[in-house]
């Protein structure tokens, strides 16, 4: 088998505007999307060498040094599946996906040789 990096994406602008949403409009949709998840993880939760975890505030560095910055990354898991369309085809209808303008990339790990 081989392994998949996965990474959650969702828009900034998305994340911010419905934390700004009445609460009483948000918690039972942040509970059905809870419950979705937990479904989904029973389902699929044997193919994941790591479980997913969030991702906080970034810090950049460059040659001309270190700051702070913003992406859309929001969550990480990693997988293992028999090829890369078979990891992405775990994703087809996952939870996550129900964000607005949310997206999820698979990427196969590659080990570089020599690196230890």
């Amino acid at each position: 088998m081989k392994k998949f990096f996965v990474l959650y994406l969702a828009p900034v602008s998305v994340i911010e505007a419905w934390t700004k949403t009445d609460p009483e409009t948000r918690k039972p949709a942040e509970d059905k999307m809870r419950a979705d998840w937990q479904t989904w993880m029973k389902e699929h939760g044997a193919m994941l060498t790591d479980m997913p975890a969030g991702l906080g505030k970034t810090k950049r560095v460059t040659a001309q040094g270190i700051s702070d910055a913003r992406n859309d990354n929001m969550l990480y898991c990693v997988v293992q599946a028999e090829s890369h369309e078979a990891a992405a085809k775990l994703f087809a209808n996952h939870p996550h996906l129900g964000i607005p303008q949310a997206s999820i990339e698979i990427m196969e790990l590659n080990p570089l040789s020599g690196m230890k």
